[in-house]
């Protein structure tokens, strides 16, 4: 039997799934560590692991998003300081955030022609997590919206997630699949609660996303090289 006939939704992931973002990121801290070599701070190499170190900590104050990482700067350049930053600076830090507010989205290859042909075969699904206007304002931009039948925009993604989106739904876990770029947001804790999950790499992703706790180790998954793969690999 064909695998798509054993499911009853396919959900997906949107960031780094659908469309490019964390090589957003990544040209997003260069222009701050700009600004920040203003300062004479510390070493390069300390200076990326306080800033990892200072994002991850904020996740449960500021969520994700471009938004809630400049909080995390902004905090970080006043710690830095000593809280000697200049005014100006803070100001080209939300100049920044505005302009990539703005940017216009580079949706992956094959992404629409995959939810074109998917889109009538069985109930599709969003679910992105991060700040909720940012996160609208980009499927707005993609155009993709009118494929999903449902969008959910979480604060995060974990099992107690993916439980919530599966009973509201009253969806069975096992008749649900998870298609997404990060194992420990996107593809092994839709796998815990008894659901199946499609693993489809990006070499751009936070290497806090694939940071496998060790209770989902032995988790069994699918890995798919690109999207371009999921129409034969549900067929």
């Amino acid at each position: 039997m064909e695998l798509i006939k054993q499911l009853d939704v396919l959900a997906l992931d949107a960031d780094d799934t659908l469309w490019r973002n964390e090589e957003l990121f990544w040209e997003f801290k260069d222009e701050f560590k700009k600004i920040l070599a203003k300062y004479p701070i510390i070493e390069q190499k300390e200076l990326d692991t306080f800033l990892d170190e200072k994002e991850v900590s904020n996740i449960d104050y500021y969520g994700y998003g471009f938004k809630s990482y400049t909080l995390s700067m902004i905090e970080a350049i006043v710690e830095l300081t000593d809280g000697q930053v200049n005014g100006d600076h803070i100001s080209e830090i939300l100049a920044l955030l505005k302009q990539q507010m703005h940017r216009e989205l580079e949706i992956f290859i094959g992404v629409r022609e995959t939810l074109m042909q998917l889109f009538g075969e069985i109930d599709l699904m969003l679910i992105t997590k991060g700040d909720t206007q940012e996160q609208r304002h980009k499927i707005e931009k993609s155009g993709l919206a009118q494929y999903f039948r449902w969008v959910e925009v979480v604060h995060k993604k974990d099992e107690s997630v993916y439980r919530e989106i599966l009973q509201k739904y009253n969806l069975k876990p096992e008749r649900f699949m998870m298609i997404g770029n990060s194992l420990r947001s996107d593809v092994l804790p839709v796998c815990a609660l008894g659901g199946r999950g499609v693993y489809i790499p990006n070499g751009t992703t936070w290497a806090h996303e694939n940071e496998v706790p060790k209770i989902w180790e032995k988790l069994e998954y699918e890995k798919l090289d690109s999207i371009l793969d999921l129409i034969p690999f549900l067929y």
